[in-house]
């Protein structure tokens, strides 16, 4: 028997008792009951997301929230500026084209940094920007952005920033207000620990203003719409109630937790994944790993597929490949949310066993120990026993 261990950069791991929330018989969604949940979990979500701003709930995936977000800020004909470095980031540009808005692609290597000053010059080249759309953990290529310093850019400009935080937040820092931050996407399924189904978005005055300044060519994902009920407490349609019964529970652990701890966790389970992997002779793929995922390339002469396929068979592990022109050429590990600095050794154990048993030369323990190393100097240096 094989116990399941999903090791995705989502869905990610539910907690037990997240997932009991969800077996409650289901209330009625216009209920006191239903407002007083929302009401503790817009509280909830303000401080998971370091932010004083708006933060509207939408019943979809986290392209929900960045379809939202791009509708509502430029009109169509309107400019906005894609920070294109992944499969993911791209999805910005295909969502404007989709509504008629002028997306302008600022390319950068797959695996590499978005390059804060390439954004300034690109607002020079673009003055009509309306809204600039990055990222901050690239999901397909496990690469974290400096958003910090793009937010920076963005504020001497007219443009709003948009941020897809969608695989980030809850594992990375990220400080909406402080970062200037307009728009943050944010999806349920991975660091904030739920099953896949709702979707947030965190909405500045800067942003308002924007919004405001036009009537959106949405009715389902349309803002004003959802600032309105939000008002009291509710939601323009139906949402999946069920699902917000869950995050408050999800995010009382949080809450508990305190995000400073919640991102140091991710760090050090990020830095003992990477040295894993590195220990093993594998190359990481991106030169600046996120800490939600470790992305790996398929050494010479395998598959991606044969190491994913025996990780699940002979472990119950899962894990992804590539996307898009990463087909087959890298390995995502997940390790965000639920996931403990136990379910990546396990998992490091796993792929040791899995590359020695499809030919690789590898050294029982090696992955293992360099993780535990890292692992026992983090909590040295911050002086846990």
């Amino acid at each position: 028997m094989r116990k399941p261990r999903l090791m995705t950069p989502g869905p990610a791991m539910v907690p037990e008792d997240v997932l009991l929330e969800l077996a409650r018989p289901v209330i009625h969604h216009r209920s006191a009951e239903a407002k007083d949940v929302i009401v503790e979990v817009t509280a909830g979500l303000k401080e998971v997301f370091c932010t004083k701003n708006d933060v509207m709930i939408l019943t979809s995936s986290g392209t929900g929230a960045m379809e939202a977000t791009a509708v509502n800020t430029v009109p169509p004909g309107g400019k906005a500026l894609v920070l294109n470095a992944g499969y993911f980031a791209a999805r910005w540009a295909s969502i404007c084209k989709a509504y008629g808005i002028n997306a302008v692609t600022l390319d950068t290597e797959w695996g590499q940094p978005v390059d804060p000053d390439a954004v300034a010059n690109a607002l020079r080249q673009n003055p009509d920007t309306a809204c600039v759309m990055g990222t901050l953990s690239e999901t397909s290529t496990g690469t974290g952005h400096p958003v910090e310093a793009i937010g920076r850019v963005v504020a001497d400009s007219p443009a709003v920033f948009a941020v897809d935080g969608i695989s980030g937040v809850g594992a990375m820092e990220c400080r909406t207000d402080e970062w200037g931050i307009d728009l943050l996407c944010v999806g349920s399924q991975k660091a904030l620990m739920l099953p896949p189904g709702l979707a947030f978005v965190a909405v500045s005055p800067k942003a308002w203003e924007k919004i405001d300044a036009f009537n959106a060519h949405s009715f389902y994902f349309n803002l004003k719409a959802a600032r309105k009920k939000a008002a009291d407490f509710d939601t323009p349609y139906t949402p999946a109630h069920t699902l917000i019964l869950a995050l408050r529970a999800a995010l009382r652990r949080l809450r508990e937790e305190g995000m400073e701890a919640v991102w140091e966790r991710h760090r050090r389970m990020s830095e003992a994944c990477q040295a894993g992997v590195v220990a093993l002779g594998l190359e990481l793929f991106s030169s600046r790993p996120a800490e939600g995922l470790t992305a790996f390339r398929v050494p010479a002469g395998m598959k991606d597929s044969d190491i994913r396929n025996k990780l699940a068979e002979r472990f119950g592990i899962t894990t992804v490949g590539g996307q898009d022109k990463l087909k087959g050429k890298i390995v995502r590990i997940g390790h965000m949310g639920y996931t403990d600095e136990m379910d990546v050794i396990g998992t490091l154990a796993a792929l040791e066993m899995t590359l020695a048993e499809l030919g690789r030369d590898v050294e029982p323990g090696r992955a293992v120990t360099a993780a535990q190393q890292v692992l026992i100097g983090a909590r040295s240096a911050a002086g846990v026993g």
